[in-house]
């Protein structure tokens, strides 16, 4: 359709891809090399700079393969639950996912039994995980650190864990996610998207679904009408974090609303610290 390409030019500008004539910027050549959505392609390259690339791609090749969660049998769905619990990071999904494959690597590195499954394949049952994608997420993984090879680009060495690589994966997840945002309006999970006055909720997949803490503010991977309008893969960001790195002509092309009106005011607040800086530069 052609407000679908149209809107599909107007993503790839936002994200710097494009030129002033509508080609294919240098950094958007870049970016077609990956096998990945455009958002996903400008984070990854966004985390050459913070230095977290280790750690993008994971994220990237886990959002990439299909969900590892398997659907609980009836009456096991708290079980389930308990399992992923363990893997819970309190920075939101994106880290949650590493954990998962980080755990499925090591529980990869021990010997097989000599039984019908291996290790690996009752380590997942035991987590109400996927083991086949889990396994295809470590081979799309491996796939992008031969194209980072190839084009070379740098790898961070792995840092996962520690204040600031955690807000270098925010940062970069922001700098390709930044029209995936959405604001709890109500105190109660109902999440009000930015880019359009459509509200969502936490897919039952996320760390963050009935838990106490739900996080007024979240970038989120993709949104789902199909599973009731449910936004997934969900990590928590602050106000001035989305201020400090969204482009000014997209936010300034966002339909009014509250959630506009609050970041307007965190712009503001930046603006001045922002200007002293390029002086002393």
């Amino acid at each position: 359709a052609p407000e679908s390409l149209m809107q599909a030019l107007e993503d790839l500008d936002y994200l710097a891809a494009l030129d002033n004539d509508g080609n294919l910027s240098e950094f958007g050549i870049i970016m077609s090399e990956f096998p990945l959505d455009p958002q996903l392609s400008k984070s990854l390259l966004a985390s050459c700079e913070f230095e977290c690339v280790d750690e993008m791609l994971t994220i990237a090749a886990m959002v990439t393969a299909p969900s590892c969660f398997l659907h609980a049998a009836p009456g096991t769905e708290e079980i389930a639950r308990s399992r992923w619990r363990r893997f819970s990071h309190p920075a939101g999904d994106h880290c949650t996912l590493i954990n998962i494959f980080n755990a499925f690597k090591a529980a990869s590195a021990n010997p097989t039994h000599p039984g019908k499954y291996s290790c690996t394949e009752k380590w997942c049952r035991d987590y109400f995980l996927s083991c086949s994608a889990l396994s295809m997420a470590e081979m799309i993984r491996a796939e992008l650190v031969e194209i980072m090879k190839r084009i070379e680009l740098p790898i961070s060495e792995p840092n996962f864990g520690s204040e600031e690589n955690l807000l270098s994966i925010k940062k970069a997840l922001l700098s390709g996610y930044f029209m995936h945002i959405a604001r709890d309006v109500d105190g109660s999970g109902n999440y009000l998207m930015l880019t359009h006055k459509q509200v969502a909720q936490l897919h039952p997949f996320s760390s963050y679904y009935s838990t106490r803490r739900i996080p007024e503010w979240v970038l989120f991977h993709e949104f789902s009408i199909s599973e009731g309008n449910s936004i997934r893969v969900v990590s928590e960001i602050s106000p001035h974090l989305f201020a400090e790195l969204v482009p000014q002509y997209y936010f300034s092309n966002l339909p009014p609303s509250e959630s506009k009106d609050i970041l307007q005011e965190v712009i503001n607040h930046l603006a001045p610290v922002s200007a002293t800086k390029e002086e002393q530069e």
